[in-house]
């Protein structure tokens, strides 16, 4: 198999070492490295994931790295072809997240810049929350090309619609086909008529009080598993979806996929980032996939960019 390029995971903390994993499990990338503040965190976990290899069976090197607060460290992350920011702290019972935003802002903006220092050819993947306004925090702070930053949002939710429209019907979650536009969180948009079931629409199988019900538990799905984990939050299923993102871009493999990219007059939307269908590949966002909407599904689109618009327009000073 052939392996190139190097992925850095900025936060070693559950999501951030188990994206990690995933990348260093799909054999493709010769070097991950994985950072944390945690003096010796990182490194220990890569340790541990470098003695899973003969066992995995995967050659992809795994490197830790302690940073500090100030900056210091990033050196191991030299010349990274993808880079994903899952720095941050995550969500407590109860806490929204718009309640990270300043907190998570200040350290968002951090590693941007070390990024842009260290690897000024990155593609960046941001799934630290909220995500949206840290999407467009850490491409005002890289000053990269708004293509080569993107935030993970869209494969995500759609992943979690699928699975709560599989298991209500007791179907193959395979059988099942979804999509997820707008922002992560409240302004979360379900596109009705991008949704089958072994091919039929999903409203000739569950009727309109059901799939309203699933829209809802989907928006709120990392609530809904940080209020049973009781500390912490997701992870397995947020990582999964970093992992796919970061390989779509080091394989250039032009995967359509719902991400949260930056929009510049598709759907009649003009600068903002929002979760939107896009062709990922080596440069990041290639282009903007724009489906044909209903009129409803695209009113709800608009309506999510002006909400997220006026809250990515507070960061700048953050």
């Amino acid at each position: 198999m052939s392996r190139r390029g190097k992925v850095t995971v900025v936060g070693a903390g559950f999501y951030g070492s188990t994206t990690a994993q995933r990348l260093a499990e799909y054999d493709v990338f010769e070097t991950v490295v994985l950072t944390d503040i945690v003096e010796g965190k990182a490194e220990g976990l890569a340790l541990d994931l470098n003695q899973s290899r003969p066992i995995e069976g995967f050659e992809t090197t795994v490197v830790g790295a302690t940073t500090t607060v100030d900056g210091g460290g990033y050196e191991p992350t030299a010349g990274s072809d993808v880079v994903v920011i899952t720095a941050g702290l995550p969500r407590k019972p109860g806490m929204s997240r718009m309640d990270l935003l300043e907190v998570n802002a200040k350290i968002v903006r951090g590693v941007a810049e070390k990024i842009a220092e260290y690897s000024p050819e990155a593609v960046i993947v941001v799934v630290s929350n909220p995500l949206d306004e840290m999407t467009a925090l850490t491409q005002l702070a890289s000053a990269f090309p708004k293509n080569r930053v993107f935030g993970q949002a869209g494969v995500l939710d759609t992943a979690r619609f699928t699975n709560n429209v599989a298991t209500t019907l007791g179907v193959p979650v395979g059988s099942v086909q979804t999509l997820t536009l707008g922002s992560h969180g409240d302004t979360m948009v379900p596109v009705p008529s991008a949704c089958f079931v072994d091919g039929k629409p999903l409203a000739d199988v569950l009727d309109a009080d059901k799939i309203e019900e699933l829209v809802t538990r989907t928006r709120n799905g990392g609530a809904e598993v940080v209020a049973l984990l009781k500390t912490g939050s997701a992870y397995y299923a947020p990582s999964a979806a970093a992992a796919r993102m970061a390989k779509a871009v080091i394989t250039d493999s032009g995967a359509i996929i719902p991400v949260c990219a930056w929009v510049d007059g598709e759907y009649g939307i003009d600068g903002v980032y929002l979760g939107v269908e896009a062709e990922i590949g080596s440069t990041g966002v290639k282009r903007i996939v724009e489906r044909d909407l209903t009129d409803s599904e695209l009113a709800g689109l608009k309506e999510a960019a002006e909400a997220v618009r006026a809250k990515q327009a507070d960061i700048a000073a953050l």
